[in-house]
């Protein structure tokens, strides 16, 4: 898989081919994924939209480079506006649809609150340190004791160990407990869709409210009965249904060509 370098060490990558005058889509992963834990969504994403798509791994996960530094209550911010900017301008793209999973559904809030966009899906987003939250990552840490969760993150992480202990370690740490993004909300003025599975163990439906409060533009929500932390998994359909849905009615499904994605990042300056 091709890789593209960035200040902090090189980020794998993928592009799934699109449209060239549709806005393109960025898919932002959560605290232990990486491009292989989307699965099929991404090509059934990008299919069904017609968008040109980036998935990429954050550093030290998947076969990103290593993360050069401990995860700290600043680390998301520093994604959002540090990291991923710098990757959307070595691979050519301008105001992007951010499609984020948990904490890359904080990310692409809290970049969309500085940088243009043109949309933000965020599914089963994180915005303060909800009590759930860190009683799904405590089971978490049980289970990956235990042993079948580290073997499971060991088919898709080249140090799996520390992919596991510094998201765990942050979420449960004391400094962490005070977390809380909702201030930064009000500078998101692009279309959000927000979707939320109303089983899932690591945060419940007041993240959507909070967000509904303090979201700066139009807001959509989709909660999923029965479902649990990851929908684009366990209701595919629903989720790329709806999303199509909310790009053609909010967006126009358009962008100007030259804001496109380039075909190789290398080249970019």
């Amino acid at each position: 898989m091709p890789t593209v370098a960035l200040s902090r060490g090189p980020v794998e990558y993928t592009v799934l081919e699109g449209s060239p005058e549709a806005a393109p889509i960025v898919l932002l992963h959560e605290g232990l994924g990486c491009i292989a834990m989307w699965r099929r969504f991404p090509a059934r994403l990008a299919a069904a939209t017609g968008r040109r798509t980036l998935v990429f791994s954050r550093h030290g996960h998947g076969s990103s480079g290593p993360a050069p530094q401990e995860r700290t209550p600043r680390s998301l911010h520093e994604e959002a506006h540090e990291v991923l900017p710098e990757l959307l301008g070595r691979t050519g793209i301008h105001r992007p649809v951010l499609v984020g999973h948990s904490e890359g559904a904080s990310i692409a809030l809290l970049h969309a609150a500085a940088h243009p966009v043109e949309a933000v899906v965020a599914i089963a987003p994180h915005l303060f340190a909800e009590e759930q939250t860190l009683r799904g990552v405590a089971a978490a840490r049980t289970a990956h004791d235990s042993g079948p969760l580290a073997k499971e993150l060991a088919f898709y992480h080249q140090d799996p160990h520390t992919v596991f202990r510094r998201w765990s370690g942050l979420w449960l740490s004391e400094a962490f407990r005070g977390w809380d993004i909702e201030d930064d909300l009000a500078g998101v003025t692009a279309p959000v869709l927000l979707v939320q599975g109303e089983r899932d163990p690591y945060g419940t439906t007041a993240h959507l409210d909070a967000a509904e409060r303090g979201l700066g533009g139009p807001v959509q929500r989709l909660e999923l009965a029965g479902c649990g932390h990851t929908p684009h998994l366990e209701r595919t359909d629903e989720v790329i249904d709806a999303v199509g849905t909310f790009l053609t009615s909010r967006t126009g499904g358009s962008a100007d060509p030259a804001d496109d994605l380039a075909e190789d990042p290398a080249e970019q300056p």
